[in-house]
């Protein structure tokens, strides 16, 4: 049995493994320890055990992960999303649909804060869909656009997917948070307009808009600025050279506490369930860090990724080609697997893949830049895509009048700009690299 075939197998293994319900550590992890003992035996195994673990968990880089995840913690528990809605609304709500589009706006804004998409999703939605439903938008509408909306907390920074992207791949995170940028504002104006569209077809959907007279507008403005100094710290430092990226997830994490707690927003009860939260996410993605770097050891091992990368690349399939199928599989895979899970996963896979394909004559920065968003883009579609996506599972449980089908209907529509916006960036890799060019 080639070594090929047994890498295969290995990563047929854990499939199985997820699809019973298995953790996905522990799914990742078994076929790992097992692909090593085949193919090197015990003692290698257990050599590469009593460092492995330390050496993944002890990165400094990582410590980025837990404090921007606390940053969030303390924005989710303090009181900034209501803020962020009632802003957005003023000045979306002279259009029809607006309200719809002032989610969108807010989901986008807050999760520039939170970093997380299920955070971001869960905690706008509370705000917003009572209201939306006060005012008479359909169930299909309401839940669609918040369910679309959260899917931005995975592309805008500091998208903790983006950040173990970057460090998986040996990338630059400010490069890399700099590349998430325009495409995130593609995806949000894509989608007012996605929405724009929809209400104009089927004007039952939503009321007539109301517009916000300039004292409202400008009270709502008021209710902002917290948000806005946090952002304007963390990035502004980050992207301006004087501060490295864990160093901007601390001081944000400091600076959204005590904004929090001088606004009186967040109790000590609030605080450490913030902490604990954060804690139990940052073992779980820990946890998966380390069965992902057992699983690929074991897939080295078998060195499936290098022939995979000379199959591919002597293949004389297109570049192209090569990549929309790429995408395809993310697609496909989402609906079994998490996105953290699976940029664990496939990254020390399909990278060399990647990078041994010429691409529009870029090199190898602008490669695994252009890659990165397009991955982060693919996981953005599989939070909402059918039948496993998972911030329609969340908004069907804050929105239980609503049936998940209907749920489900709305968001082809943002779907298919979705498609349409992934199409744009595969053929255009300039659009998630000019930002990126303009500023370093």
């Amino acid at each position: 049995m080639s070594t090929m075939t047994i890498g295969l197998m290995l990563f047929g293994f854990m499939l199985v493994l997820m699809a019973i319900r298995v953790p996905i550590a522990v799914a990742m992890f078994v076929p790992g320890v097992v692909g090593y003992v085949v193919l090197s035996g015990w003692d290698p195994l257990l050599a590469h055990l009593r460092g492995a673990v330390y050496g993944r968990v002890s990165v400094y880089d990582l410590s980025v992960i837990p404090l921007f995840m606390l940053m969030g913690g303390f924005a989710v528990n303090g009181g900034l999303s209501k803020a962020l809605f009632d802003f957005a609304n003023s000045l979306l709500g002279r259009f029809k649909g607006g309200m719809a589009m002032a989610g969108i706006l807010a989901c986008a804004a807050f999760g520039a804060i939170s970093g997380s998409t299920v955070a971001t999703t869960a905690t706008i939605a509370q705000v917003a869909y009572p209201e939306m439903r006060r005012i008479h938008y359909s169930g299909r509408l309401a839940t669609a656009a918040l369910a679309t909306g959260g899917t931005m907390g995975v592309l805008l920074p500091p998208s903790v997917t983006l950040m173990v992207y970057a460090i998986l791949t040996e990338q630059n995170i400010t490069k890399t948070f700099l590349a998430a940028y325009v495409p995130a504002a593609l995806a949000a104006l894509g989608y007012l307009v996605m929405i724009a569209l929809y209400v104009r077809l089927n004007p039952g959907h939503a009321p007539e808009a109301r517009a916000a007279s300039s004292g409202e507008i400008g009270r709502a403005a008021a209710g902002v600025w917290p948000i806005a100094l946090i952002f304007i710290a963390v990035f502004g430092g980050i992207y301006g050279g004087f501060f490295t990226p864990t160093e901007g997830a601390a001081i944000g994490a400091t600076l959204t506490f005590a904004i929090t707690l001088i606004q009186r927003q967040l109790t000590l009860k609030k605080a450490i369930e913030s902490i604990r939260v954060t804690a139990v996410t940052s073992g779980m993605i820990f946890m998966i860090f380390i069965g992902a770097d057992m699983l690929n050891a074991a897939l080295a091992l078998s060195q499936l990724p290098n022939q995979l990368a000379d199959l591919i690349a002597h293949a004389a399939i297109p570049p192209v080609v090569v990549m929309a199928t790429i995408m395809f599989f993310y697609v496909v895979l989402g609906c079994v697997m998490d996105e953290m899970s699976m940029i664990l996963l496939t990254v020390p896979v399909i990278f060399p893949v990647i990078m041994g394909l010429d691409f529009f004559g870029l090199d190898g920065s602008d490669k695994a830049l252009w890659f990165g968003v397009l991955i982060l883009t693919v996981c953005a579609i599989g939070m909402i895509f059918p039948p496993v996506g998972l911030n329609v599972y969340v908004m069907n449980g804050l929105a239980k009048d609503v049936p998940m089908v209907e749920t489900y209907k709305g968001v082809m529509i943002f779907l298919a700009w979705d498609f349409m916006r992934l199409a744009l960036l595969i053929m255009f890799p300039g659009i998630t690299l000019w930002l990126v060019h303009l500023l370093t």
